[in-house]
This record gives C-alpha cells, sequence and structure tokens, in this order.
C-alpha cells in the first residue's frame, strides 16, 4: 500500500512508483522540509507564497518521472534501477537546506553549502536503507557513468527549476513565471549522453529563460525581500554574538548548539549527534526564537525582533554602483544617534551587498538545441531572437538597508 497517489496544486495527482521512496518521504529528515518554507521571507511581499520545500520536492520528483518517460518513449534505454534512483536523487536534492534556505546559510553554519550537506544525509540515509541510494548518490555527484542523468538534476534546464519557477509563480500570483513545463518536457531527447532539446521547443526554452529573469527580479531578488532577508541575517548574528559573549539567549537546544560552535563540514562528517542537530533545525526554531527575543534586555537583539514580526522593515536603496564607505559609515553614525546605540551594536541595523542575475550563462552546462538536420547547437546561437544573448549578461545592483526611520529625519 506504499505505491499512493498524492494531490499536488500544481501538477494535479502524483504517484509514488516505489515503495522505497515512500518510504524516504516517510523518514524525519525528510518531513522537515514541510517545516521550511520555499522562499523563506517572501510571503512579505507575496502573501500565497506559503509553500514549503517538501512541496518542491514533491514537484520537482514528479517532473523527473514525466521526462525519464519520456526519453524511453523516445527509444532511450532506462533501467528501472536508472529510474527509481534519477528520481530519488531529485527527490533529495533540497533535503540540506536549513532554516530560511540561502538568506541563513552562511550566518548558522560555517562555510557549508546546502549542497555537501544534501550529500552528508543522503549518505546517512544510505547506510539506513542498507545501500540502496548509492546509484541516486552518484547521479547526484555527477560520478555516474551516464551523465545524461545528472543534467536532469542540476543543470540550467533541469527538472528543479522547471518546477521552482512553476510553484513559485502559482504560490506569488506573478504570472510573468508560467512556463511551458510539459511542452518543454516532451521536447527532450538524449544525445551522446547529453541532454537536448529538440528544434520545436526552443520558444518555449526562450520563455523559460525570459520567466526565469524575471521571477528574480520580480519575487528572489524584490527589494521587500532584500530587505527581510537582511535583516533576519543581522538579527542572527546578533543572537549568535550574544551567546557568544556569554549571555543566556532562550531558544531550542539545536538552535544554539549553532550559535555555540563553529561546526565545519569535517565536524559533520565525524559527528553524527551534530548531523541529528541540523536535520531538527528549521523555520520554527527561527521564529520560536524570535518571539522570545523580542522582550530580551539586548536593545539591538529585541528592536530586530520587534520589527520583523510587526513587519516595520529596513528601507532599500538599490544601485548600479558599490555603495561608497563614507555612506555606510553615515549611516551607521545616525543610527548610533537615532536610537543611543555603541558603534559596534549599529552595525546590526544596517547591511550592505551586491545582487546579481542573469538568465542564462551559456559556458555553465549550456541548453543543448538538436536542429532538424541533427545538428547540436548552443540554445543562444540556435535561435533567431536575439534577446537570449541579453539574457547572458550578468546584471549586477548593490543594495544598502537600515531603519526607514532615518530617511524620514534626512
Amino acid at each position: 500500500m506504499k505505491k499512493k497517489i498524492i494531490n499536488d496544486p500544481v501538477y494535479g495527482f502524483l504517484s509514488l512508483k516505489t515503495e522505497l521512496i515512500f518510504d524516504i518521504i516517510q523518514h524525519p529528515f525528510f518531513q522537515r522540509l514541510r517545516r521550511i518554507k520555499q522562499l523563506g521571507l517572501t510571503g512579505f511581499v507575496y502573501p500565497g507564497a506559503l509553500h514549503t520545500r517538501f512541496h518542491h520536492a514533491l514537484g520537482a520528483m514528479h517532473l523527473m518521472t514525466v521526462s525519464l518517460d519520456v526519453l524511453r518513449i523516445k527509444g532511450n534505454e532506462i533501467s528501472d534501477e536508472e529510474y527509481e534512483s534519477a528520481t530519488i536523487a531529485i527527490l533529495l536534492h533540497d533535503i540540506g537546506h536549513g532554516p530560511f534556505s540561502h538568506a541563513l546559510e552562511s550566518s548558522i553554519l560555517n562555510g557549508v553549502h546546502h549542497e555537501n550537506m544534501s550529500l552528508l544525509l543522503m549518505d546517512h540515509l544510505n547506510k539506513e536503507f542498507d545501500g540502496r541510494l548509492t546509484l541516486a548518490i552518484s547521479i547526484f555527484n555527477n560520478t555516474y557513468y551516464r551523465k545524461f542523468f545528472h543534467q536532469l538534476v542540476s543543470s540550467q534546464l533541469d527538472m528543479d527549476r522547471l518546477d521552482y519557477l512553476q510553484r513559485d509563480c502559482f504560490f506569488t500570483g506573478v504570472i510573468e513565471g508560467k512556463v511551458a513545463f510539459d511542452r518543454i518536457i516532451r521536447m527532450l531527447d538524449i544525445d551522446e549522453d547529453r541532454i537536448v532539446v529538440e528544434e520545436k521547443g526552443i520558444y518555449s526554452i526562450e520563455n523559460f529563460l525570459n520567466a526565469r529573469r524575471l521571477m528574480y527580479w520580480q519575487v528572489y531578488l524584490h527589494k521587500t525581500t532584500v530587505s527581510t532577508e537582511q535583516m533576519l541575517i543581522q538579527l542572527i548574528k546578533r543572537a549568535r554574538y550574544l551567546v557568544r559573549k556569554g549571555n543566556d539567549l532562550p531558544c531550542s537546544p539545536n538552535l544554539k548548539l549553532f550559535f555555540e560552535k563553529n561546526i565545519s563540514f569535517s565536524d559533520f562528517e565525524t559527528n553524527y549527534d551534530f548531523i541529528l542537530a541540523f536535520a531538527s533545525l528549521d523555520d520554527y526554531d527561527i521564529w520560536g526564537g524570535i518571539k522570545f527575543w523580542v522582550s530580551h534586555k539586548d536593545k539591538v537583539l529585541s528592536m530586530l525582533s520587534k520589527m520583523l514580526l510587526h513587519r516595520k522593515l529596513f528601507k532599500v536603496e538599490l544601485s548600479n554602483e558599490k555603495i561608497k564607505k563614507d555612506k555606510l559609515k553615515n549611516i551607521r553614525k545616525r543610527i548610533q544617534e537615532e536610537y543611543k546605540l555603541s558603534p559596534t551594536e549599529s552595525k546590526f541595523m544596517s547591511s550592505s551587498g551586491k545582487i546579481t542575475n542573469s538568465g542564462y550563462i551559456p559556458y555553465d552546462q549550456n541548453i543543448l538545441i538538436k536542429t532538424k538536420k541533427g545538428e547540436i547547437l548552443d540554445v543562444a546561437k540556435a535561435s533567431d531572437l536575439p534577446n537570449i544573448e541579453a539574457l547572458s549578461k550578468i546584471v549586477k545592483k548593490f543594495y544598502l538597508c537600515y531603519p526607514k526611520v532615518l530617511s524620514l529625519c534626512s
């Protein structure tokens, strides 16, 4: 009775093809993804953006099975073991994400990327399931000799991107992100162990690349999203700073562990307790802490907690030029005066940095088009429209975030 179906709001009914997939989904490591939002704090901008990593993982799994079915129909040999393993690889591709995903990746972990955490968790699951995930891990790592499977998991045209664009535009209501995912998948084929797209699908690919670029500016890099994420990052940095200074800070034991210690990748490899602690963290640990910290005696921690809970967000200035040090220094001086803070404290009340966006990177696992004559061309060369070359340009913007009260006082 493990080959169940799940009703998904984006695709309808999803089928769990094997009992092993059902058991992986039931595992606590995977169930944790129910408690991590896919878009972090983007719900502050788009109220409907409340879907989770759990939703996304299941959606990407579904698109993988549809893609593998299409490839089989076109005469490409894919064994049942390869089919199941590729499906598991995409199902678990985000299992290493922590609370608020990318926003807190560098604030909680000590330089450990979520993909490395995914691999560690997959290795432990492989032990629990008696080595039945070995091929899935090989596909995820790109060490399996049939390289096209990894392209379906991680590339510029993978099941991860196809699902998150479709899903994120559905839940945010940003219709510009909608892509013809079903048509793209039906145009896929394999040529010399590479995923290629039949020429008649080229306009769907152009739309996909354009939609991705628009979604980054309208959703993922929306200025309010940048503001809320930077506030959260500064808040967590302040909390960690206080704990390491010996202050008592009410929070979950697992979160406190990561505040107290700099846990490296090698520490995770040698200490299973650290793995279990990380695999227990989710968004609720952060929000639970914030609700305690609103009444904390530390002024900065309390202010940032109240501001996030009440949606009193930082003002954001975007610029095409790097923020000058003198401007940032002036902002921090005004913060000191306005809130009666020390120079060290004021640093937690502002933030500056860079955001980048590009629709297509032609030198990174490029998207290949198979022409009617059998030629294999990069999509930028195969297209008769100039906009793909424009999408290849990396756009940089620089941001400065600080309390809105400063702009009202100026």
